[in-house]
């Protein structure tokens, strides 16, 4: 069964592209708004459009779509995802590579939920049922630590945490070449690529979004950076390193050398969530976990320190 909705264009989205204005406007993900505009269900007084449109103020809106079934936890084993700490409140993950934060439409993969759900591990927090529990994400490209809220307690102590910026949240990247300086700080906002549905980019209009860095080691080609994350934008750090000509080795969607991915066996970006500290949220102690590098990011950073 179908729903739609019609109503006047707000002066507050003229001249938004047309699915980042729907997306906002009926609170749909951006993909699944551009799904809706792709399939011929918006109209601006009386004409289809296309997603890339620009909307005028007091136009008339139509948007006809048939609701996906909200995405479940599916109990599903994941290979590879170790407990690093468990307690009441809290299980800390060292999550693989394709392993997915969450479940979301579309994606019928492994998930944290669900590998934690097939251990047996009960999550009892308020939100989305497929999100129960998760405070943050990383990429599915993207392993390492993941924290995850077994109580409301923890749930609202560890999303306020994030929130405020108080969580240490440190990332290991391989990237090529050498930025100058060595170590330093990238301010830029981050928003949807503007042609790209599925990539985000340095843009004047994004959200703030700040990243600090330093050089561990540099090798010939490449260098080891420890970056930590003032912000947690989606693909943070794969973009401002793409920005600055420095993406990270593997990292073909952001412009990375494939022949480089290849001699190293790499299918995805070099990036690796190796520690993570936080207040705990019940006993108000600051705790830290640390995890060592995959083995397909640990063989490539030796070949590269061979290199």
């Amino acid at each position: 069964m179908s729903e739609s909705r019609s109503l006047s264009v707000p002066d507050g989205l003229a001249g938004e592209r047309v699915d980042a204005a729907i997306a906002k406007l009926l609170g749909f993900s951006r993909s699944f708004a551009a799904d809706v505009v792709a399939a011929g269900g918006v109209r601006v007084d009386g004409v289809v459009v296309d997603k890339s449109d620009r909307l005028h103020a007091d136009s008339w809106l139509e948007v006809e779509w048939s609701p996906k079934e909200s995405p479940r936890v599916v109990p599903m084993a994941v290979p590879g995802m170790t407990i690093v700490y468990d307690d009441e409140d809290i299980v800390v993950v060292d999550k693989p590579v394709g392993v997915a934060a969450h479940p979301s439409p579309g994606w019928d993969g492994p998930t944290v939920p669900g590998g934690l759900a097939a251990a047996g591990f009960t999550i009892a927090t308020s939100g989305a049922a497929e999100r129960a529990g998760i405070v943050h994400r990383l990429d599915v490209g993207t392993s390492g630590l993941m924290v995850v809220a077994k109580t409301e307690l923890a749930y609202t102590a560890l999303k306020r945490a994030f929130k405020e910026r108080t969580v240490d949240k440190v990332y290991h990247a391989l990237v090529q070449g050498h930025p100058d300086p060595t170590s330093g700080t990238i301010d830029a906002p981050i928003g949807r690529h503007p042609s790209s549905d599925w990539k985000f980019a340095v843009v004047a209009d994004g959200k703030p979004s700040v990243t600090h860095y330093e050089t561990l080691e540099a090798f010939r080609a490449a260098t080891l950076l420890e970056v930590h994350l003032e912000t947690g934008r989606t693909h943070q750090i794969r973009v401002h390193m793409a920005a600055t000509r420095h993406p990270c080795v593997g990292d073909t969607t952001y412009g990375a050398d494939p022949v480089l991915s290849a001699e190293l066996g790499l299918t995805r970006q070099w990036l690796d969530a190796v520690r993570l500290g936080f207040e705990h949220p019940r006993t108000g102690v600051w705790v830290e976990f640390e995890a060592a590098y995959p083995d397909d990011l640990r063989h490539a950073l030796e070949l590269v320190r061979e290199g």
